[in-house]
């Protein structure tokens, strides 16, 4: 597997950051390739979803498990299908700042890319974590 690790603060109350992260039909506003999230079941632990995400212009289909969920403190999800993924998210408050920690864990689905793909891949997400983070963080903020 891989790691890929951001953190950022973001000038809102945990409560707002928490919950937009939390909300899987946000993703597509933050996170760089998912194109689509759909049938939301549930809430907290055990909360499902389908998603589509593109990794270097090829859309790969998937599903995502909440494996934990502590309000305000922790959320974590499982994906498998087209990528196997564990994204763990940590928030930590003091007045009205959060500081948000996000830990992916992935693997990259080589028989599907190849191994030039591989490599291309492990630099894209780097950025596209970057990204997402700074995303967030304008949407949060603005």
């Amino acid at each position: 597997m891989v790691k890929v690790e951001r953190s950022i603060t973001i000038n809102a109350p945990v409560e707002k950051v928490f919950a937009y992260v939390t909300d899987p039909t946000n993703e597509p506003e933050f996170v760089p390739g998912m194109t689509d999230v759909r049938n939301v079941r549930g809430l907290g632990v055990g909360q499902t979803n389908d998603w589509t995400y593109k990794m270097l212009g090829i859309p790969l289909n998937g599903k995502s498990e909440v494996t934990e969920y502590k309000a305000n403190e922790r959320y974590v999800t499982k994906s498998s299908g087209g990528i196997v993924s564990n994204w763990t998210w940590t928030f930590k408050t003091e007045a009205r700042v959060t500081q948000v920690n996000l830990v992916v864990d992935y693997t990259i689905p080589v028989p599907v890319l190849g191994k030039l793909g591989e490599r291309l891949v492990l630099r894209q997400n780097e950025r596209e974590a970057d990204l997402a983070m700074a995303t967030l963080k304008d949407r949060l903020e603005g």
